[in-house]
């Protein structure tokens, strides 16, 4: 809506002062303006977007790492529970038939 609007304001005033074709060129040039800035916009805010979400995703692993790190040590330490009970059921077996 403000393109046309800018083009039409353009148009008109090119149009009262040079020829048709004059006007049509500065419309255009204002067209080629526009989409430039606007471009470079978008362009900017695709870097500050991706930017952002690289940041999340470098926190998110942290994250992620720390957790995984946590529940690596309980199963390690649930491991280690868990063999010596069983060597001390082992062990508890052989003194019964043994009769230590």
């Amino acid at each position: 809506m403000v393109v046309v609007a800018a083009a039409l304001l353009l148009g008109g005033v090119a149009g009262a002062d040079d020829g048709i074709k004059e006007g049509g060129k500065k419309v255009g040039e204002g067209f080629k303006t526009i989409g430039k800035e606007t471009g470079q916009a978008f362009k900017e805010g695709g870097k500050e977007i991706g930017q952002g979400v690289k940041q999340m995703g470098k926190e998110a692993g942290q994250e992620a790492k720390k957790t995984g790190k946590g529940v690596g040590e309980w199963f390690r330490e649930t491991g280690r529970k868990t063999g010596e009970a069983f060597r001390e059921m082992g062990r508890s077996i052989k003194r019964f038939f043994t009769g230590e």
